[in-house]
């Protein structure tokens, strides 16, 4: 009967994060969802799984157990994709990559002027190249 119960108990649970994962899906807003919940409830899922292994107690409710786990690891996707699509929408995404393009572009810069290459920035058209920017240039002329 415990058995019963305890499967009942995480049946009621784990209808709700289905419910919950495709409200948040259609809301494509990660304003009003908390992470730290969802962590904690993860939390308790892990430590339910742990208690059934310890106690010896391997049973069929194990499986709903980890079909909630399922149901609760698309609340996570749900709610990571939120705060992107947040972040897009207040400019913070596009901001963040193109100061990451830039520090891709300056490490590049960088290492061509160590192997003794010229800086792409003042280099002028059509002046000779040779080391790293002559290999370059014909990587774009083979295209």
């Amino acid at each position: 009967m415990a058995e019963f119960l305890e499967a009942v108990m995480l049946i009621c649970f784990g209808l709700s994060w289905p419910m919950n994962a495709y409200k948040a899906f259609k809301a494509r807003t990660a304003a009003g969802t908390s992470w730290q919940f969802i962590l904690l409830i993860t939390l308790g899922y892990v430590a339910g799984i742990a208690a059934k292994f310890v106690s010896g107690q391997i049973n069929w409710v194990l499986a709903v157990y980890f079909i909630n786990m399922v149901a609760l690891g698309a609340n996570w996707a749900v709610y990571f994709r939120n705060v992107k699509l947040d972040a897009v929408a207040s400019g913070r995404y596009q901001e963040k990559h193109e100061a990451r393009r830039e520090a891709v572009r300056k490490e590049s810069v960088d290492e061509i002027l160590e192997e003794g290459g010229k800086d792409p920035a003042t280099a002028q058209y059509g002046a000779p190249m040779d080391g790293v920017e002559a290999r370059e240039a014909m990587k774009f002329q083979k295209q």
